[in-house]
């Protein structure tokens, strides 16, 4: 029955609190009724003494009096039920993390291996379109917009390319902005590009820390020490997530000197894998090996699926009170009534 009650209120989109009262409207009749027999009468000794003909208007609307008071009754028991109506919201709390991409620029990320079907892509290339991605969304990544990332290249020395930064259309303009370090500089000091990410997450106030980090090759400056970088790492609580790009042994490459000829030679190139299962394994992270395109996407998409921004969901219900518009219609309809009887619809005492 309680649901048949509340489906009827349903119609009107609203819901009662005490849905059962709505019986007191049964009272409604027996109102009515005594309404009308409380009325005064006068006693004629034969029908003949009454004039014909005798309907009037006030005659016709005789039993309006006793109807609005029955009908105060009714508005009362809605009142009584409590009707009301829910606004459903929703507080939503994303508790994002902080992440930071150190990305290899030295010369060896010109190799072609990762190009994608007919696209020449260098290594460079290839890893700036997934971190993007990553970033923004796009494919099978739905993008981090609750989240804190920023950019980081290595060479033979590191530098921020962005700090931690939540607007990410900047972010996403300066790693596409990346480009490869001079001939001079093309080391790879994978000391130095970690121990700058870890740097810039330290301070940074976030539920988890992470970095990424890329690389194609192997350590060959150590002007910071490798191990030094992963105990700060360890320190701070940060995981590292470290990615090796590239095939092992022989990789095409355009020619890089200045001279327009853009010949395309082969290089020999290695990945120092022991090196970056080591960042990986002391800092509670995982290693990754991408060798073409689709694997570097799905490195990515490992990466996002592991590293998920928390999101806590507390749901509530508004509600607005309709009863005290019943209570109102209930008394206008009361005093209505009266005032109707003892004026233009009074009865003969």
């Amino acid at each position: 029955m309680e649901g048949v009650i509340r489906a009827i209120y349903g119609v009107f989109h609203v819901e009662p609190t005490h849905p059962y009262l709505v019986f007191v409207a049964l009272l409604a009749w027996p109102a009515y009724r005594l309404a009308g027999l409380a009325a005064g009468r006068v006693v004629f000794s034969s029908l003949r003494a009454l004039p014909l003909g005798g309907h009037t208007w006030r005659t016709r609307l005789a039993w309006l009096p006793d109807a609005l008071i029955a009908g105060a009754v009714i508005a009362l028991a809605l009142a009584l039920t409590g009707p009301r109506a829910g606004d459903q919201s929703a507080r939503v709390r994303r508790d994002g993390i902080a992440v930071m991409m150190a990305v290899d620029v030295s010369g060896s990320m010109r190799a072609l291996d990762l190009s994608e079907n007919n696209r020449e892509l260098t290594r460079l290339d290839a890893v700036k379109e997934a971190f993007e991605r990553f970033v923004l969304g796009g494919g099978k990544l739905d993008g981090r917009p609750d989240d804190a990332i920023g950019l980081v290249a290595f060479a033979s020395y590191a530098e921020t390319r962005s700090p931690l930064t939540l607007d990410h259309g900047n972010l996403a303009t300066a790693a596409r902005e990346l480009t490869f370090a001079r001939n001079e500089e093309s080391q790879t000091a994978i000391g130095a590009g970690l121990e700058l990410a870890v740097q810039r997450l330290v301070d940074f106030k976030a539920r988890s820390k992470v970095i990424i980090l890329l690389t194609d090759g192997e350590s060959n400056l150590h002007d910071i020490d490798e191990d030094t970088a992963i105990d700060d790492a360890v320190k701070a609580g940060i995981k590292v997530y470290t990615i090796g790009a590239g095939t092992n042994g022989i990789a095409p490459i355009r020619d890089p000197r200045g001279d327009g000829s853009r010949e395309l030679m082969q290089i020999q190139v290695s990945i120092d894998e022991q090196m970056l299962r080591k960042i990986a394994d002391k800092t509670h992270g995982q290693y990754f090996r991408a060798t073409d395109h689709a694997g570097l996407l799905k490195i990515y998409e490992a990466i996002d699926k592991l590293e998920r921004t928390s999101i806590e969901e507390e749901r509530f219900t508004e509600y607005r009170q309709f009863y005290g518009r019943f209570v109102v219609a209930a008394m206008l309809l009361l005093v209505a009534g009266f005032v109707l009887r003892g004026t233009v619809l009074r009865r003969l005492p």
